[in-house]
């Protein structure tokens, strides 16, 4: 068993992966259904373990994320079905999460639109959380919306949640959603398209390019955001969106130009400001 370990985690690190040793422990934790701590108190890996094992690391050496192999990833309290059609969840957009929960209790019954949901994560914790709320799931992408309805149903959250497939470029976008909300929530795309070819491999081959590109400036979608936005929240209604490196600033301008009240932004665990939150006036 240490030989064979120590022998993936050599694969990995001469791939220049990050962290070879603990993603190996991953690697067996998923395979062996045991949690990383406990890989080491089992018996020697079955002959169809190690093919998995293998199977599993040659597409890891190819710098394919392991969530995208494994075919889930955790968020939050939750862990969601994911894919290379929908971006994986980061542990930053559960800053925009918990945000967002802070303020739920104070609205009753509340009713929350999230723009861009791809796997679903956003939404489907905050309905999970909220037994009493519901929502509505946007994505342009009918696949990212077929892997949310998989997550919504996996969490029995599917009768809180309607799904539509939209993008709120068209001229008719409020019309196809056709309500107001309490909330709004959203990480939109916000990498600027000549920065795509500088991410690593494991994001640019296996996200979604339509989940990562903001456009020449990477605020396009926020624009747009900031033009819907009033027509499809109720009065005082919330609006929370996930912001990249130095961009907060800039999203605030381009909101309170549009009628928002900026409440707060807050930081993530590395310091960057990471989730915008506003109100409409």
């Amino acid at each position: 068993m240490d030989t064979f370990f120590l022998q993936i985690a050599q694969k990995l690190s001469e791939a220049k992966i990050e962290n070879p040793q603990w993603e190996t422990r991953l690697i067996f934790a998923e395979v062996l259904q045991k949690s990383p701590s406990e890989i080491f108190l089992t018996t020697s890996p079955t002959i169809a373990e190690i093919k998995k094992i293998n199977h599993i690391t040659e597409q890891r050496l190819r710098h394919k994320p392991l969530d995208k192999i494994f075919g889930h990833r955790g968020f939050y309290k939750y862990d969601f079905f994911i894919s290379e059609d929908v971006l994986s969840p980061r542990p930053d957009t559960e800053i925009l999460v918990e945000s967002a929960l802070e303020i739920l209790p104070i609205i009753s019954r509340p009713n929350i639109l999230d723009l861009g949901c791809g796997s679903g994560c956003i939404i489907e914790t905050l309905l999970k959380e909220n037994p009493l709320a519901s929502g509505c799931a946007v994505d342009i992408s009918a696949q990212a919306l077929s892997m949310a309805k998989k997550n919504a149903k996996a969490l029995a959250i599917d009768k809180q949640l309607k799904f539509i497939n939209a993008d709120w470029f068209a001229e008719d976008f409020t019309l196809q959603i056709g309500k107001k909300f309490d909330m709004i929530v959203s990480n939109p795309p916000y990498i600027p398209s000549a920065e795509i070819e500088t991410l690593t491999t494991e994001v640019k081959k296996y996200d979604p390019l339509e989940a990562l590109d903001g456009g020449a400036t990477g605020f396009e979608s926020y624009e747009r955001i900031a033009e819907i936005a009033p027509i499809l929240l109720r009065n005082n209604g919330y609006i929370l969106l996930e912001a990249g490196y130095n961009q907060a600033r800039q999203i605030v301008d381009i909101f309170t130009t549009h009628g928002f009240n900026l409440l707060k932004i807050v930081n993530d665990l590395a310091g960057i400001e990471r989730c915008v939150v506003l109100q409409l006036d």
